[in-house]
């Protein structure tokens, strides 16, 4: 699968309604058949930072999500409310879902 993570620095004018700003941009995204996850969260150290984790099935997957109408319309609906550009990390892992962290494994009855 492609694995990617981006850190976006919001304008703090914005950093509150972000997830409405990314909501259509996040459920399009998701219905996307090769979309394995697309999951947000938000830095508990500086408010403005949010933190994208999003995966794909394989290469084909993901050039059908930056082909989409809906990634060409955040490209330009998005970057207006971002104090820089977003800092991402790509890469491809052999794997297809989360795997257990075996080092804090928890006991289930």
């Amino acid at each position: 699968m492609i694995f990617i993570t981006v850190k976006f620095h919001v304008l703090p004018e914005h950093a509150d309604r972000w997830p409405e700003v990314v909501e259509e941009f996040t459920r399009a995204t998701r219905a996307e058949p090769g979309c394995l996850w697309f999951d947000w969260s938000r830095s508990i150290e500086d408010p403005t930072e949010y933190v994208l984790v999003e995966a794909f099935r394989d290469d084909e997957a993901g050039a059908a999500h930056v082909g989409s109408a809906h990634f060409k319309a955040a490209q330009r609906t998005l970057p207006p409310h971002l104090v820089s550009t977003p800092r991402i990390v790509n890469t491809k892992v052999p794997q297809d879902d989360w795997s257990l962290l075996g080092e804090m494994a928890v006991q289930e009855d």
